[in-house]
């Protein structure tokens, strides 16, 4: 299937490694220029390499903090700078630490609250001009399914990735008229770094292993299995593509069937 993405241009945020890195890759491998970001350069510019190198895209490295707005101007301005356009934007950040009500404190909620929703604020604000210019562009956001199914010990994670989708869904209203869809990604237990440090927490605060950890929640998911980042870049560069034109505010599982609302 040609997903009509050859020749475009996508920022991909958080792209160093895990579902950002995945996305970058998948999104090259159509064709696209992609420019990444991270905080660790290092880390950053060896995915960049390894992008390049794979797909034959160009990729470009730009160093950020998606928590800070100034980096966030950075990243938009040197990608218009390089390739002189922006089609599609995956908004993406680490997550917020686990914990409970009494586990956070204030400054943990104000760091999460930049980390988590300031920066697709950020990015939308900055990348939103551009695709208004060309009357088309993609926006899509990764979140987590703890937007329709609250997960224990991430108190930070369930409420204020819920005001990302809020935020969609306002943004794909108002920025339909411009031929810019706007669409979210939630998701589930997915085999990345960010996993790994949610099954410690969790072993630790019920005294188990990682291993008992992680079996509890692979019993939740009717497939079975984690899923793995190449399956959540999959949907997203659907999302992305011409394909998806009539597709906008939609928060899109890809859990293996572990959450259980029908809504």
């Amino acid at each position: 299937m040609d997903l009509g993405l050859q020749g475009r241009v996508a920022v991909v945020a958080a792209a160093s490694r895990g579902l950002g890195r995945a996305t970058a890759e998948r999104l090259a491998q159509e064709g696209m220029n992609v420019a990444i970001c991270a905080r660790n350069t290092e880390l950053l510019q060896r995915a960049a390499e390894e992008i390049q190198n794979a797909t034959g895209a160009e990729v470009l490295a730009v160093p950020a903090d998606v928590s800070n707005p100034e980096d966030v101007r950075r990243l938009i301005a040197e990608t218009r700078e390089r390739f002189g356009r922006l089609d599609v934007l995956v908004t993406n950040a680490g997550g917020p630490p686990p914990g409970n009500f009494f586990d956070v404190s204030d400054g943990q909620w104000e760091a999460a609250f930049r980390l988590t929703l300031m920066s697709v604020v950020w990015l939308c604000r900055e990348a939103v001009p551009l695709m208004k210019e060309q009357r088309w562009g993609r926006i899509v956001n990764i979140t987590s399914v703890s937007v329709k199914q609250p997960l224990d010990n991430l108190l930070l994670s369930n409420s204020l990735r819920l005001a990302v989708i809020g935020l969609a869904k306002s943004l794909a209203r108002e920025l339909a008229p411009y031929n810019i869809t706007v669409n979210s990604v939630c998701p589930g237990p997915i085999a990345t770094e960010r996993m790994e440090q949610l099954l410690q927490a969790q072993a630790q605060m019920r005294g188990i292993t990682p291993e008992e950890a992680k079996a509890a929640w692979t019993r939740e998911i009717p497939l079975g299995r984690l899923g793995q980042p190449q399956e959540l870049a999959d949907a997203i560069a659907f999302l992305a593509s011409e394909n998806a034109a009539f597709i906008t505010g939609s928060a899109l599982q890809v859990d293996g069937g572990m959450v259980k609302f029908v809504l």
